[in-house]
């Protein structure tokens, strides 16, 4: 009896935790909120823009992060791998952009040049935890991610990148 409540516990615990860390403010099936942030290089980017006819992961990150870097070069990868696939409906194909919650661009720039960041679509508002993209999006922890399908329409909301890879693969051509 003992070893059930054990058990019983510990599957309770874990759905509190995981519902802890749950996006509530982003739901699957509303349309992906407009981001309009500078890149590294000072140029503004709006994600309507880089959405228009392409699927896009949505990657939420910090220089800072630890679990954030240790999953940038399995990131880079799965990048590599779906970046020359032909989507339904996507006629521009797949990209990453990346939202850095960092407060200084330094450390934001050596990140990505380390780490091998190649897409080219990366933005932030220098404003750590005060950012107004994670504000918009609700994120309360990194990393975490969002899958907009071509439409602009969220599709997957993810604890961690490479979550998506189902939702993901059910956009491909076959």
């Amino acid at each position: 009896m003992k070893k059930i409540i054990l058990l019983f516990v510990a599957l309770l615990s874990l759905t509190f935790a995981n519902a802890q860390y749950e996006n509530t403010k982003i739901e699957v099936g509303q349309p992906a909120p407009e981001l309009e942030f500078q890149n590294p290089k000072g140029e503004t980017l709006k994600l309507t823009e880089i959405n228009n006819k392409r699927v896009i992961l949505l990657d939420f990150w910090a220089s800072w992060c630890g679990p954030c870097r240790m999953a940038n070069p399995d990131l880079v990868k799965f990048y590599k791998k779906y970046s020359a696939k032909k989507f339904k409906k996507a006629k521009k194909g797949f990209t990453i952009v990346s939202v850095s919650l960092d407060k200084n661009k330094e450390p934001w720039m050596q990140a990505i040049e380390k780490d091998g960041l190649i897409w080219p679509f990366h933005m932030s508002d220098l404003g750590g935890w005060q950012s107004k993209a994670a504000a918009i999006y609700g994120v309360m922890f990194v990393p975490q991610a969002f899958l907009i399908d071509a439409n602009g329409v969220v599709i997957g909301k993810y604890n961690r990148a490479e979550d998506c890879v189902k939702d993901l693969e059910k956009l491909m051509n076959k």
